[in-house]
Parts: C-alpha cells; structure tokens; sequence
C-alpha cells in the first residue's frame, strides 16, 4: 500500500508553528516510505477566510522545502484540492443524504434562538459545552419533506448513538474510548450549505486515499465522531497520527501573544527557514540518537512517527536561536551575504566594505539583527568611558594606554599602504621594541578605534575597515579623552 498524507490548511492568515509542524510530519510520514504528499485547501470557514492568505501557504512551503505531489496546481487525479470548488459539485451534500438515508444523520431545523437556549441552559448547570438535544430527531419523515418544501433554513447532523463507547487507535496516544453519551451530534452541513471542517476532511481524506493523517493532538475529541463517520459509510479508518501540544517557555499553549507563533514572524526576527524546520522536526519527536542538526534530506531518512512524543512540546526560542546561528555559520559566502546585506546597510551608511564587514560578523550571530549592535560602531564611533583602558588581564590602564597610542600614533601616520599585514606589523615591531605583551599594545588600540569592549574583529580588521583617515582620528579622540582625565 503507497502512503498517502495530505496538509490541508485553512487561508485564516500566518502559518501557525503548530501547522508547519503537521505539514512537516505529513511530508517526512510519506517521503520516509517514498509515497505521496498532498496539499489541499480547506476554505470552507468563510468567514474567516483571509485575503493573500493562500499566496502565504504557497510561499510558506516553498520557502521551507515541503513540496508537494499532489494539490490545486498539480491534479494527480484526486481533484479538486480545494474544498469550496469541491463543494460546487454537490459531493459533500451528497454523502450527508446517504447518511440521513442510513438513520446516520438527520435534517435539524432548530433556531438560533432556540440553539442559545440550550447554550445558557448548559451554562447554568456548569457544563463546558452545550450538546445538542436531538430535538429534531424525532421529526416524522413527512414533517421533515414539508420543512424542506417551505424553504426552512436547516443544518445536517451526525446521529450519534447515546449509549456504549466508541474506540479508537492512535499511533501516539494508543487507544482511546470515548463514551458515546459524551459524542455531540456534530454539524455536517451548515445552513449556508457548506461542509464544516469535520465532515469534508473525512469525506476528502477517504476520496483522496489518504492513508495517514497527521494533525493536532487537540482533535483527539473529534476522532471518535469521524470515526463513526468511516464506519457509517463501511470505509476504512485511516492511520491517526495526532501531535503534541507545541507550549511557550512558560508551559503555556504557543499563541500570537508569544510574538513567534507562525513561520512568517520567525523569518521577521530573522531566523532562516532550513533552522526553523530542523527545529519544528524535534519539537515532539526524537531521532534514534542525539543528533540535532538534519537538513530536510536527512530528516526524511531519519524520520520514524511511531518515535513521536506524546508530551508537550516546549518552543524554546534560546535553542532555536543557537541552532539558527549554527546554519549561518554554515552557510555559503554567497547566500550569507545575501541575507546579511539587507540588515548591514540599515546602519552602515558610509562608503564602507561591507562584505568584509558581513564576514566579521559570520560566526558571531545568532540571527541576522543580531548584526546591529556588532557592526554600528564602523559607522559612528561610540561614547565610551575611559576606564575600557584598564584591563587587567592586559596589565593595562590608563597611563600605559595613552603612552602606547602616543607612540603609535605617528607610526600609522607615515604608513602608506594600509592593508592588514601592514598594520598588524607596526603594532608587532612596537610590541617586540617595547617588550610588552601583545595585549598591551592591542587592547588601547582596539578600544581606541571602536569604543566597544567586545568587537567582531581585532584591531587590525577593523583599522582596515574604516580605513586610514578613520582610524587616526579615532586614535588621536583616545590620546585627547585620556589626556582629560
């Protein structure tokens, strides 16, 4: 039997961390056996349908790499993929007539107002929910034809049954029983004639052949009720794969609140997408070892469901933070600069090399705004306190420091060709005259020319970056700020 798994969002904006993770273990499910990876719409929410949200689901699994086999631009014979063009053919509606037919399902025609009642009647007596009474059950096969006859708005139900319990398997959760007095005779098809969600996925999923389904761990109330929809039409059930709950640092349910909830925003704070994805794949799953860095290619080979975590999983932005800057040290020269241009040329207004500025920093950020802080000294020099001067692991203070850059000052002044070897040799025939230690020469010097305790580079980097003019009217602000004191 060839796997077949599908992803099938919703257009409602973002794509959710919890989202991208399904659409990942969906596409690694079925690659990992060499079957098929479908993408599908679900737009039937019409009210909650945001405009160039498609655009995003398509950008999104561009950027990440899950491309799929199968979907609304690639018709592999299971189409539409796209539940509103689906719903045009008359299907779901349908197959919710051979369920009334089955005594699987039933016409309600019960008010809003009616419907609010038995919310607040629920409410009063403490309960979460408000299930729904069957009220409309007991309508007779001639009252139920005059309704429809008349126009009276309506809405199809699931018949559930209200006694025993329903089982079922899940690959993570193992099995689970569900009573059946608990099962709420779910809506299958709304008054504006569209399916819910519940009803088309199952109705898709067996026409699709969708051999695994992949999805949040918080439809695990939901699957007895699609069970008893599998079984009302003597269809097989598909293998469920429900995923752990994703939680902030705090153990609190990953929302927008975090501020890094959807793939959109990491790529904002400037994380790339190869990391993210790593990073997603082990949130609920853990490979055989203790490996942590995988390319998508070594995912697939590694991947194993049934080594899917039932706990919840902690997003931990330090740990994806490190496995971020782990990629940009990776990365090709070419794309690395690519993507560090962008942000160098917010701060670096001056004429600058700023390629050799972006290789400084390299492996020394996490994220691409990390660059900031690293690099804004090239364009300005900063206010600093003369007591950076005073390094006692240098044997420095002030005194010694602004003896050392006297003496060098004038030595700069008459070189000619300003190229690293050149500078690093004048400091290193001063430090060789003198009989110091390398330090002693270096950290005034490196203070000097960037006003920073921390730097991306020495002294020698960074003369040559801001070039000779620079770099001597920065020493000369040092010899002045220290003569003051």
């Amino acid at each position: 039997m060839k796997i077949r798994t599908r992803f099938a969002p919703s257009p409602t904006g973002r794509m959710h961390v919890g989202n991208l993770r399904t659409a990942l273990y969906a596409y690694l499910i079925a690659k990992h056996e060499g079957g098929d990876f479908l993408l599908r719409i679900e737009d039937t929410d019409q009210e909650r349908f945001v405009e160039g949200a498609l655009d995003l689901i398509y950008k999104t699994m561009a950027e990440t790499g899950l491309v799929h086999d199968e979907g609304p631009d690639k018709d592999g014979g299971y189409g539409p993929y796209v539940q509103s063009e689906r719903m045009k053919t008359g299907m779901y509606l349908d197959y919710a007539k051979q369920l009334v037919e089955k005594g699987e399902a039933y016409y309600c025609f019960c008010t809003k107002e009616r419907l609010q009642k038995l919310h607040e009647e629920a409410e009063e007596k403490g309960a979460d929910v408000a299930k729904y009474d069957k009220h409309c059950l007991s309508l007779s096969k001639e009252e139920v034809e005059e309704k429809l006859a008349a126009g009276v708005p309506y809405v199809i139900r699931q018949n559930n049954p209200t006694e025993g319990e329903t089982t079922f398997e899940d690959v993570i959760y193992g099995t689970i029983s569900a009573p059946n007095e608990e099962l709420d005779d779910m809506i299958l098809i709304k008054s504006d004639g569209y399916p819910t969600y519940n009803f088309a996925n199952v109705i898709d999923d067996h026409l699709m052949e969708i051999t695994h389904v992949v999805r949040g761990n918080e439809y695990l109330s939901s699957a007895p009720k699609y069970n008893r929809l599998y079984q009302a039409f003597g269809w097989d059930v598909p293998v469920y794969v429900h995923c752990p709950t994703i939680t902030d640092e705090n153990h609190k349910k990953l929302s927008k609140r975090h501020g890094a909830s959807s793939f959109e925003d990491l790529m904002d704070l400037g994380f790339v997408p190869e990391a993210v994805v790593n990073y997603v794949a082990l949130l609920g799953w853990s490979p055989s070892d203790d490996r942590e860095i995988f390319s998508l290619e070594e995912l697939v080979e590694a991947f194993d469901y049934k080594r899917i975590n039932k706990s919840p999983a902690v997003f931990d932005m330090v740990k994806l933070r490190w496995m971020n800057g782990e990629y940009i040290k990776k990365m090709e020269d070419e794309k690395y600069y690519e993507y560090a241009l962008p942000q160098i040329r917010k701060v670096i207004t001056k004429d600058l090399d700023l390629k050799k500025i972006a290789d400084l920093v390299k492996s020394r950020i996490e994220v691409f705004p990390d660059i900031d802080e690293k690099i804004d000294f090239f364009q300005e020099l900063p206010e600093y306190d003369i007591a950076m001067y005073t390094h006692k692991k240098m044997k420095t203070n002030s005194e010694n420091s602004m003896e050392v850059l006297k003496e060098l000052l004038p030595r700069y002044e008459a070189l000619d060709e300003y190229t690293i070897p050149a500078i690093e040799k004048v400091a290193m025939d001063y430090v060789a005259e003198k009989g110091c230690k390398n330090g002693q020469a270096l950290w005034p010097l490196r203070t000097a020319v960037s006003g920073k305790q921390m730097t991306p580079g020495g002294a020698y980097e960074i003369m040559e970056i801001l070039g000779k003019d620079e770099s001597l009217a920065r020493i000369r602000k040092g010899i002045e700020m220290l003569e003051q004191q």
